[in-house]
């Protein structure tokens, strides 16, 4: 039986939890020594699927280690496969679970794609106690998430994640190194708390006015946001940009500026 027969004969993917299962070792050893270039004594892995990275974490030395994993399946699977998950596994989806840990931990995991999006407004709800991601998604959606002003790609994503936490992308990962293999090519980012996040009225003003900014990104900010601000303070010349024209230290500082 060939290696690859046997790895699809073990449990069933399901399409509609996203799953893409990783295969290629080599780059499971590029995440997990990504993972290591910044100390950590607590680790979330999100959505473990076959264990293929699970297996290099569970080697790590002096660490507590938890995957949270919502296919019963997978969970059964994992536990027969590596005893050593036996109570180290939340049987839930990541967006409904209570933060795993007291104090600071770190988040890692080749992100189910249909929920990439909401698992990192997940790890912005806890962007307190997150000292580091490294995630794998689909590339354009790495590519939005590391986007600069300026960029077509760059969006309520880009300006959320990058007011509190340094975006890097690290690397491409082909189709080919799943099971089965998806129709986009992959790619990993790393988030690490930005040292100042910038000055902001609120993380709710914040949210709020990138939202609404972008929910009509063809149009000039004086008419996207019209309703957030008095009408005297829209004379303003920024208001005559485009929301993708804005960085987020200029978001961060219209918010004084909001009714």
């Amino acid at each position: 039986m060939s290696k690859y027969v046997y790895f699809a004969s073990m449990y069933t993917l399901k399409k509609s939890l996203g799953q893409h299962f990783l295969k290629d070792e080599n780059i499971c050893r590029k995440i997990v020594s990504s993972l290591e270039q910044h100390p950590f004594t607590q680790l979330l892995e999100v959505g473990p699927g076959g264990g293929a990275l699970t297996k290099h974490l569970l080697e790590l030395k002096n660490i507590s280690f938890k995957a949270v994993e919502l296919d019963e399946e997978k969970v059964e699977y994992l536990i027969k496969t590596y005893p050593l998950l036996k109570d180290k596994i939340i049987h839930e989806s990541f967006l409904d679970i209570e933060k795993p840990y007291n104090g600071k931990f770190t988040v890692i995991g080749n992100f189910p794609y249909n929920i990439s999006t909401q698992i990192l407004f997940k790890i912005l709800e806890w962007k307190e106690d997150v000292e580091c991601t490294i995630g794998m998604f689909q590339k354009e959606v790495a590519q939005r998430v590391a986007a600069k002003e300026g960029s077509k790609v760059y969006g309520v994503i880009s300006v959320l994640v990058q007011a509190y936490f340094k975006v890097e992308y690290l690397f491409d990962v082909s189709q080919q190194s799943f099971q089965p293999p998806p129709k986009v090519m992959s790619g990993v980012i790393r988030l690490l708390p930005q040292q100042e996040v910038p000055p902001m009225k609120s993380d709710k003003h914040f949210s709020l006015l990138v939202k609404t900014a972008f929910n009509q990104r063809r149009k000039t900010l004086r008419n996207a946001v019209r309703g957030l601000f008095e009408a005297a303070f829209l004379e303003d010349e920024l208001f005559n940009k485009r929301a993708e024209q804005l960085s987020v230290q200029q978001f961060a500082e219209l918010t004084f500026k909001m009714r």
